[in-house]
């Protein structure tokens, strides 16, 4: 299968959405939710969505692998945020001219320091060499995915950088309804974006591993296809989230023949997630890692001794730990 979209900015909704002051379904800190409206988005249309493929979106954090001074490195999504001065002065202008065209930032002053190797996402937009705030004033990038810092902590264990591999999810070759776990070199992961999911990301919706034993991985973009998505209407995409099996999933995003990504989540719907087992974490899967010894990093070590088994559920993987 051809490689799908890669994840540099937000993603737009496949219907055009309206803001209802009401606390939020997805954040409990907001106030407000965003909705889906029955109309199709317009960016949708023209991309032909209604030719593209339907995959499911996973609920983690984005990651992206691309160089770091001169070898392939994992980097976490961070984005580059303003000030809290800055940002009361952006929402005053937001709310009264409706818009956020015409403001000014200062973008020596602004923005609240990321570190040095920080880079902004793909096609942030440039204004004298500086990279520009998108329409929520944030400017998405990424930073290295550096062992020593404990902030990344979760997603330095999905990559061994002395074997140049990372952990990752993926439907099996051969088998559709399989998936498995396997030490992907990061050569062949070079500018894709995956998704961190695991013990300690979003509240572990997919339930996997323990307090005792976090368990962390990251699936590709656009890997998980959706074999019968429904149709790209309102009503139908309702239906297929609230009663089809394969319906329990976060969300759809949708991967354009020009490259454009286009998206729907339950909570535009108005649903809950997650709302029972996820689809996901009762798939059934095999564990394809070997070759990695406890010096490669305690993760990689201990999916190595599973190598070669099969568990009827992902949420059942689980390791043969010594009794403490």
């Amino acid at each position: 299968m051809r490689r799908l979209g890669s994840v540099q900015q937000k993603i737009p909704c496949v219907f055009l959405t309206d803001v209802r002051e009401e606390p939020s379904r997805k954040r409990y800190c907001e106030s407000f939710q965003i909705v889906a409206t029955e109309t199709v988005n317009p960016l949708a249309l023209e991309a032909n969505i209604h030719s593209a493929v339907a995959t499911e979106k996973v609920d983690g954090t984005c990651c992206y692998v691309t160089l770091y001074q001169g070898e392939p490195y994992l980097w976490a999504r961070l984005d580059r945020k303003p000030t809290k001065q800055a940002e009361k002065r952006f929402k005053r202008h937001r709310r009264s001219q409706q818009s956020c065209e015409e403001f000014s930032w200062n973008v020596e002053e602004d923005f609240k320091s990321v570190p040095e190797a920080w880079i902004p996402a793909h096609r942030v937009k440039r204004h004298d060499g500086h990279p520009v705030p998108d329409e929520h004033g944030h400017t998405p990038g990424w930073v290295p995915v550096e062992k020593s810092n404990k902030q990344y902590c979760w997603h330095a264990s999905a990559v061994d950088y002395e074997a140049r591999a990372a952990l990752v999810l993926r439907p099996s070759a051969g088998d559709e309804n399989m998936l498995e776990i396997t030490a992907v070199p990061l050569d062949d992961l070079q500018e894709q974006t995956l998704e961190l999911i695991g013990t300690n990301v979003n509240a572990n919706p997919y339930k996997l591993g323990s307090k005792k034993q976090p368990v962390h991985c990251l699936v590709p973009h656009g890997s998980i296809v959706l074999r019968k998505p429904p149709a790209v209407d309102f009503q139908q995409l309702l239906c297929w989230f609230q009663e089809a099996l394969e319906g329990q999933v976060e969300g759809i995003v949708w991967h354009c023949g020009d490259g454009t990504l286009i998206k729907v989540h339950r909570h535009h719907l108005g649903l809950k997630w997650p709302d029972g087992d996820p689809r996901l974490s009762n798939r059934p899967v095999v564990v394809r890692v070997e070759g990695h010894s406890r010096h490669s990093g305690c993760l990689f070590a201990l999916f190595s001794t599973l190598n070669g088994r099969g568990f009827s559920r992902l949420q059942d993987v689980q390791f043969d730990l010594p009794e403490s």
